[in-house]
């Protein structure tokens, strides 16, 4: 069996140790299996100005020689992906076949942004005789890109994948608990003849990073998953040094269920997604808003299926969902239950840890919940979903709406006239209508209100890593 690989840090083509380390540890066993390496201050230095030699040998390369080398990193991940899900799995604790597909998502990333390297095109505005208005889309810079724990290979690699199919080179400062991912990313470009300095990989802590990293004058673009909380600090720091920034930030996905819809189907199918990851997924569905007329079958189809997801550890074959991240996540879904129940609610499935070694929770079933409890306000991120009526489409938007959230919204209907209400009117960067696949390669991802700013993925995913340019060139002295 594989084991778990040899942290390092990846700075200016060279891969590095640290002195100062921290534990990584197996969600499902709560044992150690791994120290990372903890970036200094010259680390950090060193990356940055590495980062800045690389950006002008790579924003200097053909795009058509960038797409191959992309490509060929993807295909590098592809022919590794068991040996790199093995990884995620013991870091992450998601069932090895779920590892193992993200492992190919991360690549199916790189593989549609090495298309998109050679199509960056620009225009010819239409002047006068003798003038030419040329608009260029050029490389920002080096990229300060920070990616989250919850998907250790496809959250890197989307930002990887944008930052150099651009031209741009970047800082990637990866997960702590889950670091493993990244470093497969960095070891699959440097094996691909990736130019040094164009790619740097570092960890540590949080905060002292993005502090040295955002003021300084290298870092062209802040590029950032996670919390809305720490987005919004992250801002914070970037609009001081009038940097520009890509915020994919946190979301409350609702679920409209519509009176005319196949209710075992959604139910079903539902519940299967809102366990997937544990539920620690930003476009998890959550907020369930299911038509009266429908609402107990739906409920009770959901919860059973709910209640019937196979927890355990992720190797084992029949696993479908695995622990949460670490002992934080058990405590605040256990304050979220608690809460909601003191202010009404009935708690039909779950609502406990696993009484076993490793950070396992029920898949948790709220019904009836008030719109005062904190878990509907908060995102939850974990295996909690609400189930509440409501009597009509219109009052199903306005409670889809009543959040500070706009990442992912779902819904199901086969009327055409609902489906273009919900188009028209649910507040949201990525609406799915009877699927719960939020985001794909090709299609544009991020979202609206307080889930962010900037969109990943799809023709639009580049614009943020580039700079628009506009030349007026005059054929004579005027």
């Amino acid at each position: 069996m594989t084991t778990y690989p040899d942290l390092r840090l990846f700075i200016g083509g060279e891969w590095r140790t640290s002195a100062d380390t921290l534990p990584v540890v197996n969600p499902s066993t709560e044992e150690t299996i791994g120290r990372l390496p903890v970036a200094s201050t010259t680390d950090l230095d060193d990356a940055l100005r590495a980062a800045e030699r690389g950006f002008e040998v790579w924003r200097a390369t053909a795009p058509r020689d960038r797409a191959d080398l992309i490509r060929e990193a993807a295909r590098l991940l592809r022919a590794r992906q068991d040996e790199i899900a093995h990884s995620i799995t013991l870091e992450h604790g998601k069932p090895f076949h779920q590892a193992r597909l993200e492992v190919i998502r991360g690549a199916e990333f790189f593989e549609w942004d090495a298309g998109e390297a050679v199509r960056t095109y620009g225009r010819v505005i239409p002047s006068a005789p003798g003038v030419r208005y040329i608009v260029h889309h050029q490389p920002i810079g080096p990229v300060a890109a920070f990616s989250p724990w919850n998907f250790p290979m496809s959250q890197p690699a989307r930002k990887v994948a944008g930052a150099l199919a651009s031209g741009c080179s970047i800082i990637l400062k990866a997960a702590e608990e889950t670091p493993a991912g990244a470093m497969h990313i960095a070891q699959a470009f440097e094996d691909a003849g990736l130019p040094d300095g164009v790619l740097n990989l570092v960890f540590g802590v949080p905060a002292d990073i993005s502090h040295h990293l955002i003021p300084s004058p290298i870092t062209k673009l802040v590029a950032f998953t996670g919390s809305t909380a720490v987005g919004r600090h992250l801002t914070g720091i970037a609009s001081d040094h009038m940097t520009p920034v890509l915020m994919e930030l946190g979301g409350h996905a609702p679920v409209i269920v519509c009176e005319d819809t196949d209710v075992d189907e959604a139910a079903v199918t539902s519940a299967i997604r809102k366990m997937r990851n544990a539920g620690q997924v930003c476009t998890s569905p959550t907020r369930f808003f299911v038509h009266e007329t429908i609402y107990d079958r739906f409920l009770d189809r959901f919860a059973e299926r709910c209640a019937a997801t196979v927890v355990g550890d992720g190797f084992t074959e029949s696993v479908e969902m695995g622990p949460l991240a670490n002992g934080r996540r058990i405590t605040a879904l256990t304050d979220f239950v608690a809460d909601a129940v003191d202010t009404g609610a009935t708690l039909v499935t779950g609502g406990n840890r696993i009484d076993r070694r490793g950070y396992f929770f029920e898949p948790t079933v709220l019904a009836g919940v008030p719109d005062h409890a904190r878990v509907m306000q908060e995102e939850p991120f974990g295996p909690l979903a609400i189930v509440n009526p409501v009597t009509s489409l219109d009052e199903a938007i306005e409670q889809a709406n009543s959040v500070p959230y706009g990442l992912a919204a779902y819904g199901f209907t086969n009327r055409a006239d609902y489906a273009d209400r919900m188009v028209d009117h649910v507040e949201t960067g990525n609406l799915s209508i009877n699927t719960l696949e939020a985001s794909l390669p090709e299609t544009p991802f991020g979202g609206v209100k307080s889930s962010g700013y900037g969109r990943e993925g799809g023709t639009e995913g580049l614009y943020h890593y580039t700079v628009v340019k506009n030349v007026s060139h005059s054929m004579t002295i005027v």
